[in-house]
């Protein structure tokens, strides 16, 4: 079974969407998309009926839902009728801050009570948290921003490698189509998640022939053909539209 992503002109590199139950990683630079990308991915599933939740590890939801409220994505409305879920799962930077965005943010599995205000949750913790939101709202869509906020809460690089692996494992074994978000510094530098995972998609934001481009390669995809070439991207008011080839 595909499940269409909601990114115009991206469905048509792999088949029609991404198989059901996968986990794949999104990897890019800032100001590459790979925002966009997830919302979008969730608001396409949420106006199918299918709940989709945003998992955030670093940036508060707050902006993130102002800011994809720019778009045509209707998501103001798909979180009042509880389709699109944000959950912030991240250290706690300041207190009072869950009861001012409790409106839009479910809260019921608060990691304060599992770390302190400061403390970069664990890979297991995060996970634990983030099953339990799969079981009661039964979540069909899943985006975590992002991994590398709990891929350094060790500083064995081997126990780091480890952790990853299980927790990429585990997230495989939840029954939703999940999409983990994660930075890109080296192109040619592949983390254990981009192995472990089903799918791996880069973003691309470069200087170009002196202009400043934006650019989609699917470099993984397990099970389905899919085009591994550089395609343009550009931001249209209904998010992410991906174009012909990068000449």
């Amino acid at each position: 079974m595909r499940i269409p992503t909601g990114i115009e002109g991206f469905d048509d590199l792999v088949q029609g969407g991404f198989l059901s139950d996968r986990v794949y990683v999104l990897s890019g630079p800032p100001g590459s998309g790979k925002t966009t990308f997830g919302v979008q991915f969730l608001a396409q599933g949420a106006a199918l009926g299918e709940v989709g939740l945003y998992v955030t590890l670093l940036e508060c939801p707050q902006n993130i839902i102002n800011d994809m409220s720019n778009y045509a994505m209707n998501v103001p409305t798909l979180i009042k009728m509880q389709k699109l879920l944000f959950a912030d799962l991240g250290p706690r930077m300041e207190y009072g801050y869950m009861d001012e965005i409790n409106e839009f943010v479910t809260t019921d599995y608060n990691l304060g009570k599992s770390s302190t205000e400061s403390e970069a949750p664990s890979p297991s913790i995060v996970f634990k948290e983030i099953a339990a939101y799969v079981s009661e709202y039964d979540v069909k869509r899943l985006v975590i921003d992002s991994v590398s906020a709990i891929r350094f809460t060790s500083k064995d690089l081997s126990l780091q490698e480890k952790e990853m692996s299980r927790f990429i494992r585990n997230l495989k074994k939840l029954g939703c189509t999940t999409v983990i978000l994660s930075e890109m510094t080296d192109p040619t530098a592949y983390s254990t998640e981009q192995f472990a995972a089903h799918g791996v998609i880069f973003m691309h934001n470069f200087l170009y022939d002196k202009t400043m481009t934006r650019a989609i390669q699917v470099i993984k995809m397990r099970g389905t053909r899919h085009d591994c070439n550089m395609h343009n991207v550009s931001f249209t008011e209904k998010g992410l539209k991906v174009e012909g080839y990068l000449e």
